[in-house]
């Protein structure tokens, strides 16, 4: 479990402060393991005497220890299986068992160094969070500004927050209107724009100018130290995870007692009793299951997941509900752009250069998806002059003598009929607009939206073949974009316009109905990470508190390693299962022998360590790679798959100007619009057209062997044939247009239905493509390859 004060993992008091105790499990496998060696030694010298000392030496000191998590166990209200080993400690020492009871303080010794091994977790204290939190504010005294201790903030205060600065109380704009980076409390990556008189929530960023904000309440009574709170009252209510081991324990141990008083009753001898009792140490309970979950934590490091302990392993396996954050989990976390309309006279090319042209100095998370775009597709900027930017209103400056401003429509501008239709699209898609004007007039626009992570679709698939039942979206931003990424991910629920509160409350319903994982990034998903049975942070680009709150860190962005973590728990745990049962098997054939006599103990010890030793190497079954998860590329193939991903980003253009095209056309026949069409079937037999045929003969057999066969891209192939035979139908209206001067009604419809026609299928095969073979290959270390998002 998680959170602030979670409980200890395995139920017993102090095992969350791992420092003070974490000498004593490696101390006692070291003093059983000597005093067993050692006594062996001795025997084998001839001084059985001194050999019998040694082993009863090393059976006393961990009857101590053994008694300590009995009661500590006893007192959260269960017997685990620490009591069955106690009392065959004990027996061995009343009969004078000396060699099977350092056998079994061994094993039991080697059992809690493995578990503590698998249980050791990052503090949970919450440190990011109080880190992050400002410590002192600017406060202004008539014309003095002067910067004094948080705790000194009072009501009505006015301060000053610069850029870049957090917000350090609620409070007020008294003044001049700010741009806010609220991503750190509403998860949401877009920038907010608020004006004189509209509250401010501590804990988010100034992403615009200097502004005066007028304290509503003091720090203890703002919204940053709520969130604290919260993930700190979560974590305190989160029950403690009862260990595999214990919960077999329930059964195995009155049984195992029963037949021990049985065979000392009928064979009225108590070594017998001990025999039984030997044999019966659940040493596949103390080993077996701790060394899958040990071998599932490593083999989870090595993917990029880090959980934190074996608790926590085992609740991932078994989990049937998943919550996930939207923005920066399901979505890349950042906007990018994913349209550009121009005016009539322009194109989208020269909208997006000039765009970046002017936003290249502006520090605004637009700005840099603008200037990231023309990057992409090799557009060059030129040179501007007088730049400033207006927070809120955007960039401005003189490219080629021209007055070019790029951000939000002037009330003035009267747009046209090409500017009617971005709004609409916009509001369709739930995107953000930025406008490019030049000369006061509107002359193109560019829209951004934080699109869904490619490798997302098939993760989501992923995940529920490995047993998620319920998947469900929570976000603070608005209901109509989260509805649409909900629809494309083929989601159960969505919960939208929530705060870090209503996120765990959240949470905490699901939890009444099954085992609920929680993902997200930001410091607003802390609460809900640390009330989840499993939280499960995004670090790569979250936050640190996030990760501090969390059971499971991925550390590399790619969702899709959280499907390799689930499959890897449920496989782990599987296997700790097995190896439990089959080992209980064994011992409860072994209690048998033991009871009717034809077992002593010394040698029911000697049988135990070889169950031991065939459940631990079933258990280490759980360090191989599975390979049916993820199919294995081979290195040519990875790079071809970043090649055509690359590819992708920079025919965007070419998807703009079939759109553009078409768009032209249903204005205006005229010739500006047949110029149109023109240049977009240009860059179409250039530049598109060889792109899907090197797709079809160089990428696709690449990646037959790994998706197991032709039949796997064939879908991907029909698409390639009708996007060449539209571009065909469109060079033959092309070709009767240049006949007849101008297209005839009819096939000017058919015309646009072609051009439309294109642009959906082009868009909905490029996100194919994307999901189904890009998403296979790893990012590159530099930022760029297949998972661009």
């Amino acid at each position: 479990m998680s959170g602030a004060a979670a409980p200890p993992a395995d139920g017993r008091p102090g095992a969350a402060r791992a420092l003070p105790s974490s000498w004593l499990e490696p101390a006692l496998l070291a003093v059983t393991a000597a005093a067993l060696v050692v006594g062996g030694i001795l025997r084998l010298l001839g001084a059985p005497g001194a050999a019998d000392l040694c082993w009863a030496l090393g059976t006393i000191a961990a009857v101590g220890p053994a008694v300590g998590w009995v009661v500590g166990a006893l007192r959260h209200g269960r017997a685990g299986v620490d009591l069955i080993a106690v009392l065959a400690l004990a027996g061995t020492l009343a009969v004078g068992e000396y060699l099977a009871g350092a056998l079994i303080a061994l094993m039991l010794a080697t059992g809690r160094t493995l578990e503590a091994a698998a249980r050791r977790r990052a503090s949970h204290d919450l440190r990011a969070l109080l880190e992050h939190a400002p410590r002192t504010a600017r406060r202004r005294t008539g014309a003095a500004v002067r910067t004094v201790p948080l705790a000194e903030v009072a009501v009505g205060d006015l301060l000053v927050v610069g850029p870049g600065e957090v917000v350090p109380v609620d409070g007020r704009i008294e003044d001049t209107p700010a741009v806010f980076d609220e991503s750190v409390l509403t998860g949401e990556s877009a920038p907010v724009e608020r004006g004189p008189g509209q509250s401010v929530r501590s804990g988010v960023v100034n992403a615009g100018g200097a502004f005066a904000l007028r304290a509503t309440a003091t720090a203890q009574d703002s919204t940053y130290a709520e969130i604290v709170r919260l993930a700190r009252q979560a974590g305190a209510e989160s029950a403690p995870v009862v260990r595999l081991a214990d919960r077999y324990a329930a059964w195995f141990l009155p049984l195992s007692l029963v037949v021990a008083g049985l065979a000392w009753l009928i064979g009225g001898s108590p070594v017998r009793a001990v025999a039984v009792l030997v044999v019966a140490t659940p040493c596949p309970l103390l080993l077996a299951a701790p060394v899958a979950i040990v071998a599932g934590l490593s083999r989870a490091s090595r993917l990029g997941v880090v959980v934190r302990d074996g608790g926590a392993l085992e609740n991932l396996g078994r989990a049937r509900t998943l919550l996930l954050d939207k923005t920066g989990t399901l979505t890349g976390g950042r906007p990018r752009v994913v349209d550009v309309a121009a005016a009539p006279g322009w194109t989208p090319a020269e909208v997006l250069r000039l765009a970046a042209t002017v936003d290249q100095f502006s520090p605004h998370v637009l700005a840099r998806a603008i200037v990231d775009a023309a990057r992409e597709r090799g557009l060059e900027p030129s040179r501007v002059a007088d730049v400033a930017e207006e927070p809120g209103r955007g960039a401005r400056g003189v490219v080629a003598g021209r007055s070019t401003t790029v951000g939000r429509l002037d009330g003035d501008a009267r747009p046209g009929t090409w500017a009617r239709a971005v709004r609409t699209r916009a509001l369709l898609d739930g995107a953000a607009v930025a406008w490019l004007g030049v000369e006061g007039r509107p002359v193109g626009a560019v829209l951004l939206r934080d699109p869904v992570r490619t490798d997302a679709p098939r993760t989501l698939r992923r995940l529920r073949a490995a047993g998620m039942e319920r998947i469900v979206m929570l976000t603070g931003d608005r209901p109509e974009p989260a509805r649409e990424v909900a629809a494309v991910l083929g989601l159960d629920d969505v919960l939208a316009e929530l705060e870090p509160a209503g996120k765990a409350a959240a949470v905490r319903a699901e939890r009444e109905r099954a085992v609920t994982v929680m993902v997200g990034d930001g410091v607003n998903d802390a609460p809900a990470l640390a009330a989840a049975d499993v939280g499960v942070a995004m670090a790569a680009r979250g936050s640190t508190a996030s990760s501090e709150a969390a059971d499971v860190v991925l550390t590399t962005d790619r969702v899709d390693r959280l499907a390799d973590a689930v499959t890897l728990a449920g496989r782990a745990r599987r296997i700790a299962v097995q190896s439990a049962l089959g080992g209980m098997a064994l011992s409860l054939a072994a209690m048998a022998a033991a009871a009717a006599g034809l077992l002593p103990p010394a040698a029911g010890a000697l049988l135990q360590e070889a169950i031991d030793v065939a459940v631990i190497l079933n258990a280490l079954r759980a360090l191989r790679v599975d390979r049916a998860a993820r199919p294995a590329l081979e290195p040519e193939t990875e790079d071809l798959i970043h090649r055509f991903a690359a590819e992708h980003d920079d025919l965007q253009d070419v998807l703009e100007a079939v759109r553009d095209a078409a768009a032209r056309l249903s204005d205006d026949a005229g010739p500006q619009a047949l110029d149109a069409v023109r240049e977009a079937h240009r860059l179409l037999t250039e530049r598109l057209l060889p792109h899907e045929y090197a797709e079809e003969h160089q990428l696709y057999p690449a990646l037959t062997p790994a998706l197991g066969g032709p039949e796997a891209t064939a879908t991907m192939s029909r698409a390639h044939t009708e996007i060449e035979r539209l571009a065909r139908r469109i060079a033959t209206h092309l070709s009767l247009t240049e006949a007849d001067g101008t297209p005839a009604p009819d096939q000017l419809e058919d015309l646009r239905a072609c051009l439309y026609g294109l642009h959906t299928v082009l868009r909905l095969h490029f996100s194919q493509e994307e999901e189904s073979y890009f998403s296979l290959a790893p990012a590159r270390r530099d930022g760029g390859g297949p998972e661009a998002s």
